[in-house]
């Protein structure tokens, strides 16, 4: 009888040797696995998240009736909004049915806000295509949807579509790319030429 006890507490000291022995190979397996990927991986890995990371930012200049004008650094696909509110919010003169606040942000973009009276007068004054010419080029890599649609034979459709062109493929850097959106052709490209900048 006394012999049982013994011959349990030698089979718990063996069973816990064992599993600590697997404990250790395990640990030791998995502390060498990383060694060799991670002599890999940093030289891939690094010039990729560094070229990533330098588009992601675009810097844009909100003017107008903002609480806070000025240069703001936003993330890549930020909308007009979201350069409106990191601009302090609008404030009560303005006026956002003016603008649309969902347009995608181009880098070097000029968000002007405007206040209440202050586009209701420009625009039955510049009717159409005289609205665009009276305040100089409209320019493709800024432009909102309604800048766009003021323009001859451009309608919202068509404005629709350079805008998701410039969304896609970034801003314009001639006007000539204007060809590769949908809907614009040779013809209405030579009428245009005048009227937009990159």
């Amino acid at each position: 009888m006394p012999e049982l006890p013994f011959e349990l507490s030698r089979r718990r000291i063996l069973v816990a040797a064992g599993c600590l022995a697997l404990l250790l190979f395990l640990g030791s397996k998995l502390l060498a696995r990383p060694q060799p990927s991670a002599g890999l991986a940093p030289p891939a890995a690094a010039p990729t998240e560094t070229a990533s990371a330098a588009p992601t930012v675009v810097v844009v200049d909100v003017v107008g009736a903002v609480r806070r004008p000025g240069l703001y650094r936003l993330t890549q696909g930020a909308r007009i909004a979201d350069a409106v509110s990191r601009a302090g919010g609008a404030t009560p003169k303005a006026d956002l049915a003016l603008i649309n606040l969902a347009a995608p942000l181009a880098d070097g973009e000029q968000v002007v806000v405007p206040r209440r009276g202050a586009g209701a007068l420009a625009a039955p004054a510049g009717a159409g295509s005289a609205g665009a010419r009276s305040g100089g080029p409209v320019h493709l890599s800024t432009a909102t949807l309604e800048q766009l649609d003021s323009l001859p034979g451009i309608g919202p459709v068509t404005a629709q579509k350079i805008l998701d062109y410039r969304q896609q493929h970034g801003a314009f850097t001639s006007v000539d790319e204007l060809d590769a959106v949908p809907g614009i052709g040779p013809a209405r490209l030579d009428q245009l030429k005048d009227l937009v900048a990159p």
